[in-house]
């Protein structure tokens, strides 16, 4: 992984301690600023430009899902990873509406940590599976037996949605599907005009609401 810069926004001294400590540990990762309120944290990422703010989403004084929205509009090319203890499918969404480009709760293992980093930086959205099986649970108890809305994707295109909304990289579904980086890309192009979505986290909302990523799961 290439050197990241990293931002931490946490309420709780020993939980920052123990995220600085395990992103350390991992090698090529540099911590350069945390806040313990999210009323500081637009200023030091205005400051100290990081790639990447872990972000806790329930603070005392201040909503990290507010933040996560004001950093995404001053800052847009930072990466926000939501960490919080909640897996319900509202504060997910929300969380991807804010901006978000990953979303892990605090007890997930710690190897996750290294792929949620590794993916939001190649530009992927990432949700630990935890997450994913929980909003796609969700998602399916309430809609019963609604009857399903008209598919406007083909059989592979939704194969394809279902490894991007997965955390998967070009590369990656292209060795999955035994296809070129160049066929991926046009499959993706594709779907972003045919659902009229223009961005991966709109693509990951997408495969959540028709329980695609259960596919993945």
């Amino acid at each position: 992984m290439n050197p990241v810069r990293a931002m931490l926004v946490d309420d709780h001294v020993l939980v920052r301690a123990g995220i600085r400590s395990l992103l350390q540990a991992l090698g090529g990762v540099t911590v350069v600023a945390e806040a313990d309120d999210g009323c500081d944290a637009l200023e030091l990422v205005r400051n100290h430009h990081p790639d990447i703010v872990l972000m806790d989403i329930a603070m005392r004084c201040s909503s990290g899902l507010e933040i996560t929205a004001q950093i995404k509009t001053a800052c847009p090319n930072v990466h926000v990873i939501i960490l919080s203890m909640h897996v319900d499918e509202e504060n997910v969404l929300q969380a991807l509406r804010a901006g978000a480009s990953g979303y892990l709760v605090k007890d997930a293992a710690i190897s996750e940590l290294e792929v949620a980093l590794q993916a939001v930086m190649r530009g992927d959205t990432y949700l630990c599976p935890r997450v994913s099986r929980q909003v796609v649970d969700n998602y399916l108890r309430r809609i019963g037996g609604e009857q399903k809305p008209h598919d406007p994707l083909t059989p592979r295109q939704r194969e394809i949605l279902a490894l991007i909304a997965g955390g998967k990289s070009t590369k990656e579904i292209a060795f999955s599907l035994h296809l070129s980086g160049k066929t991926v890309e046009s499959h993706r192009a594709q779907l972003m005009e045919r659902l009229d979505i223009h961005d991966i986290p709109g693509l990951v909302r997408y495969a959540m609401r028709i329980g695609l990523l259960a596919v993945n799961q």
